[in-house]
């Protein structure tokens, strides 16, 4: 291609990127008027039908730990917070202004000494995570900091070399397969104190030959994660922002073909890697790179148009921001089971999944608040598990709450009031050519029938129907409550009202 051409295209493909990014997690995305090849672009068809991706479409919930020598810090140092000074708890290595404390990154990569988890049971973990209603679990194998939760034989800043020296990763992978909960694993690309990472493209001699040895590294260590533990489902890649690995798009494309040829099945994000125009998430075409869209982290879409079609999670916090460890939550929101469930049945109501995070501290023990959440959140999710699981999006929206439809019976319907009207009528609309409309209704967790009955206030040129659930007033509840709403053909064809003159 000759060199006035192809800055042409890049220059077209620069400005469509700006406002694909811009757009991407906030409003509609464009795909370029013209179309360019992409040698490095998706590997996978979008919507894979393959029982995995099925599996990946009915979770539901899941379940998100990252845990580290982070844990140990808490954010905070010899009683002097990081919040002023670093970005999130797992991010305190980059902790920087007047309160780090001094020689802070020697002091930090110095913890493995001290990481020795004594009450860290993983089969209590995954018990727990049964019990609140999780499907899978996504656990960090290692975040930036670099430090290794198994023994990996690529690098000597592992779990081996600590006090507790038993393999974490094995131990998670284990009891909550052994639990029915599958297991994804997160790896961070980037390593902040890899002698041989590179942050920016490689140009000296000595870079090129540094990230070229830790480009192999990387591979060595992800097809090591895959045949230590065959069990995984899938990988939940972070830390692939730098431009040295978006410039290494060849090998990344490679090795993502690697991973899949060693596991037909497995799920990968769109967080990996990118297309030779730097394309991230979405190639230059606009086509999702990889299984599902994992750019929704902290954040909820809007609308369903805005996803594509494509499949997607939330993974989500319960502080505002952090993911690791915090000692102390003085001032911080802390999310609570109603935002969970109104979280979650948002995703869910949009055919995605919601991933709550969790971070434990030094010795492998959950806070107080995270253990309330999972036993409330459990409670709720056993009891209304018909309206959470195996089931899919309804395409009409509702005032009170969200729809979700079982995929098994299309004629059940759930209705999640998270706004209980003051009267105690939920009103439905329904357009009024619906081939099924709700011909009864009853409280989920009560299995109680409810009084439905059709409405029609005479708005002139209206389109819809209407019909009311009465909630019983003396229902007494703290939380969101599921309706259970069986459609059928409707029974009554209504006469056409004259419009009125004007």
């Amino acid at each position: 291609m000759k060199t006035s051409k192809r800055l042409l295209i890049l220059m077209a493909i620069a400005l469509f990127q700006q406002g694909l990014v811009k757009a991407q997690w906030t409003g509609k995305r464009e795909k370029p008027a013209h179309p360019i090849e992409v040698k490095f672009g998706a590997i996978t068809k979008p919507n894979r039908t393959d029982p995995a991706m099925a599996a990946f479409r009915n979770y539901g919930l899941g379940q998100f730990i990252h845990w580290g020598l982070y844990a140990i810090p808490g954010n905070e140092w010899n009683g002097v917070s990081a919040r002023s000074g670093a970005p999130a708890s797992e991010w305190i290595r980059k902790w920087e202004g007047s309160t780090v404390p001094t020689n802070w990154i020697e002091t930090y990569d110095n913890l493995y000494k001290q990481f020795n988890p004594k009450n860290f049971d993983a089969k209590q973990w995954a018990r727990r995570a049964k019990e609140m209603g999780a499907k899978y679990v996504i656990f960090t194998t290692k975040h930036h900091d670099g430090f290794c939760l198994w023994p990996s034989k690529y690098s000597d800043y592992t779990i081996a070399n600590s006090p507790y020296k038993k393999d974490i990763v094995k131990q998670v992978v284990d009891a909550y397969t052994e639990q029915g909960i599958d297991v994804f694993l997160y790896f961070s690309v980037e390593e902040w104190n890899n002698k041989d990472y590179v942050k920016n493209i490689p140009k000296t001699p000595d870079e090129i030959a540094r990230f070229d040895r830790f480009l192999k590294y990387t591979r060595n260590q992800l097809l090591e994660l895959q045949t230590n533990y065959p069990k995984i489902k899938g990988f939940w890649f972070d830390g692939t922002w730098d431009p040295s690995w978006i410039n290494a798009y060849a090998f990344t494309y490679n090795l993502e073909k690697e991973l899949r040829n060693n596991n037909p099945n497995l799920i990968i994000g769109s967080r990996f890697r990118n297309d030779e125009y730097e394309s991230r998430h979405f190639d230059s075409n606009g086509v999702l790179l990889g299984d599902y869209e994992q750019g929704w982290e902290r954040k909820m879409p809007a609308d369903m148009e805005l996803l594509g079609g494509n499949d997607w999670d939330c993974v989500m916090t319960i502080p505002p921001n952090g993911w690791g460890y915090i000692k102390n939550t003085d001032g911080m929101y802390l999310k609570t089971t109603n935002d969970i469930i109104d979280l979650l049945m948002k995703s869910r109501a949009m055919n995605g999944n919601f991933v709550l995070n969790f971070g434990p501290d030094q010795n492998g023990n959950m806070s107080k608040h995270e253990n309330e959440l999972i036993t409330a959140l459990g409670k709720w999710t056993k009891t209304n598990a018909e309206a959470i699981y195996d089931v899919k999006n309804f395409p009409l929206e509702s005032k009170y709450g969200y729809y979700t439809l079982s995929k098994t019976d299309p004629t059940s319907l759930f209705l999640t009031v998270i706004n209980r009207p003051v009267d105690g009528i939920l009103r439905l609309t329904f357009p009024r050519n619906a081939k099924l409309v709700p011909a009864s209704a009853a409280l989920l967790d009560h299995e109680r029938d409810l009084l439905l009955k059709k409405a029609n206030i005479g708005l002139d040129r209206d389109t819809n129907t209407y019909f009311d659930i009465i909630v019983p007033e003396n229902l007494k509840t703290k939380r969101a409550f599921v309706i259970k709403i069986k459609l059928n053909t409707p029974t009554i064809s209504e006469n056409k009202l004259m419009d009125a003159k004007i």
